[in-house]
């Protein structure tokens, strides 16, 4: 118990990544963690699409991008993508896809990776560059895009130190 709390405070967002593929082995183990997400009455309503092909990448990453109004690499480099959407005809569809990127998160720090949460995930799959997307990648019409975990081995540097802590963080009564 006491490593998963040492996990949870070390784990910081990578912003620079090696350009080797995550190992199949830790890619399985992360996806396996995001599927025991906590999500309202057990639905396990979120979908998790993975992406390694580096041209896939590239245009998500230019989607994301064209969303921020840059031409920068929101995705800093990483080779591994997962797309969490959420049900938006399930009550608790938001949170338990939020769930699912924060246990993604915590994974991949447990097995070594570095990981960031991306934003603008529904916002870059309404573009018209995005059109059809979902449909290939076999979701259902209800399904909205909520952010990508973006995934890597994290390069010198990618990863900041931790910012002190709020006085206000807490408020006991």
């Amino acid at each position: 118990m006491k490593e998963t709390l040492i996990d949870l405070k070390e784990r910081r967002s990578c912003r620079k990544y090696e350009a080797r593929q995550v190992a199949e082995e830790d890619l399985q183990a992360v996806l396996e963690v995001g599927t025991y997400a906590p999500t309202g009455h057990g639905s396990q309503s979120p979908r998790m699409v993975v992406v390694q092909e580096p041209a896939l990448i590239r245009k998500l990453s230019a989607l994301n991008a064209e969303v921020m109004g840059t031409t920068r690499d929101p995705f800093y480099g990483a080779p591994t993508a997962i797309v969490v959407f959420e049900d938006t005809a399930n009550p608790t569809g938001h949170e338990d896809a939020c769930m699912v990127m924060a246990n993604l998160l915590n994974a991949a720090h447990a097995v070594g990776l570095g990981s960031c949460w991306i934003n603008r995930g529904r916002q870059m799959f309404e573009l018209p560059g995005a059109a059809g997307i979902l449909e290939s990648w076999g979701l259902e019409p209800q399904m909205a895009g909520l952010a990508i975990c973006i995934l890597g081995y994290p390069a010198e540097g990618g990863i900041a130190p931790a910012k002190p802590r709020k006085d206000n963080y807490i408020i006991r009564l």
